[in-house]
């Protein structure tokens, strides 16, 4: 393996300062509540509102603000993520009667959580497709209480309206123009004018990351959520300015962003690079983009597909694309990622608006460990059981055996009390 183009290494300096800065203001909004919630709202960014709750009438005030292909656009995108999600749940079953020995009944049930909150980000855009990739799983997961927040247009007391068209579109139950660590620690605690959640997903800046961290265990998440990331396996056969241009559509979300290519052909190597610098010399986004190209793009040079797959896996990165003569082949070796595109057809761009999969991926290696949103990310398997008289006088002997070899006297003594059953006096 070599670097045809390396990435500087990542500062966490400010992580001690983070974390307490994040620690504070979940503080003062438990302690303070809605009070704190209004003056970090003038702080961060100038809005002035009373409540919190976006009213029925500013929503259709947004869908009037957007015209009708905007909206045509993300009902077509919602009927795609609509219909995967409905596709996946129908993967999840219940399991009403399994008996691994007679006169014992085992099972689950698939509960959807009482409410959750989907975070839709704003920040240098208004990434009105989270609002859909977040809210459409939750409603076809069947979770009651849907609530969802952004943070405002700044300087201004309002969401985008492109934003709250598409909550709205996605069925989202309360809208609330908060964001930041602050909404975040209002939605696991609660105010009073916003009611605590079963669970919040959704991607953010690094303030929201790390109160999702420091929430957790008081609140479920999806995950904690870093820069966004692309990583391509690419061989002779690709199309470089393809190539380019997909990494550039990962390094204009932020200058932390990162474009990675993994490729066994030097010249193709060295062609991207030719190609990203030629297509940021008229890309708007440039200044974010070629930042982030700068510090945190990378071209690497495997010796073989073999190696590629290997480096991909130990990166882990939210999206994976192939671009190679055998993509199902290399795809046979691929086990850690957040989602996974074949050819040069299927851009990840596709991914992050309409094709149907969510974009709410694992980032920083997560996909070790864990996929992205999908329609069970708000389900919970809830186990049952049942025993008979007779099996339970089966199993009690192995029970209080093992509970006493922990040491454990009242859980012995639970299960040896109903062995005794009929024998007592």
């Amino acid at each position: 393996m070599k670097y045809i183009k390396q990435a500087e290494e990542r500062d966490g300096s400010a992580t001690a300062e983070l974390r307490k800065t994040v620690s504070d203001i979940i503080d003062d909004v438990r302690t303070n509540g809605d009070r704190a919630l209004s003056l970090y709202n003038e702080k961060f960014d100038r809005c002035h509102r009373d409540s919190l709750r976006i009213t029925e009438r500013e929503i259709q005030d947004a869908r009037s603000a957007i015209s009708v292909g905007d909206m045509d656009d993300m009902k077509r995108a919602a009927d795609n993520i609509r219909a995967f999600a409905h596709a996946q749940l129908g993967t999840i079953g219940d399991l009403p009667s399994f008996s691994p020995s007679p006169g014992v009944t085992l099972g689950h049930r698939v509960i959807p959580v009482s409410a959750c909150c989907c975070y839709v980000p704003g920040g240098n855009y208004p990434l009105f497709s989270s609002a859909l990739m977040l809210a459409i799983p939750a409603k076809v997961a069947g979770v009651k209480r849907v609530a969802a927040c952004s943070p405002v247009m700044k300087g201004t007391s309002a969401i985008h309206p492109r934003t709250v068209a598409a909550m709205n579109l996605a069925g989202v139950d309360e809208i609330y123009a908060i964001g930041g660590a602050q909404a975040i620690a209002a939605f696991s605690y609660g105010t009073g004018q916003i009611r605590p959640v079963d669970l919040i997903a959704g991607p953010g800046n690094s303030y929201v990351a790390e109160a999702k961290r420091q929430c957790y265990g008081r609140v479920g998440i999806d995950f904690i959520a870093g820069p966004s990331e692309v990583l391509i396996i690419a061989d002779e056969t690709a199309d470089p300015d393809v190539i380019a241009s997909d990494i550039l559509a990962q390094c204009e979300h932020d200058r932390v962003a990162a474009g990675i290519l993994v490729t066994t052909d030097r010249t193709m190597g060295e062609a991207v690079v030719k190609c990203v610098e030629r297509q940021l010399s008229d890309l708007e986004t440039a200044e974010i983009a070629r930042a982030s190209w700068k510090d945190f793009g990378e071209v690497i040079l495997a010796d073989s597909m073999s190696e590629a797959v290997d480096i991909a896996n130990e990166r882990a990165p939210e999206h994976l694309e192939l671009q190679t003569a055998d993509d199902e082949a290399a795809a046979s070796g691929l086990v850690n990622y957040g989602s996974l595109f074949f050819g040069k057809y299927s851009a990840e761009v596709f991914g992050d608006y309409a094709s149907g999969t969510n974009h709410t991926l694992p980032t920083t290696g997560a996909a070790r460990y864990t996929g992205g949103i999908w329609v069970g990310t708000f389900l919970k398997i809830c186990t049952h059981q049942k025993m008979e008289y007779d099996a339970m006088r089966y199993m009690s002997p192995l029970v209080s055996r093992m509970a006493r070899g922990e040491g454990l006297i009242a859980h012995a003594r639970a299960a040896e009390l109903r062995g005794m059953d009929g024998k007592r006096d």
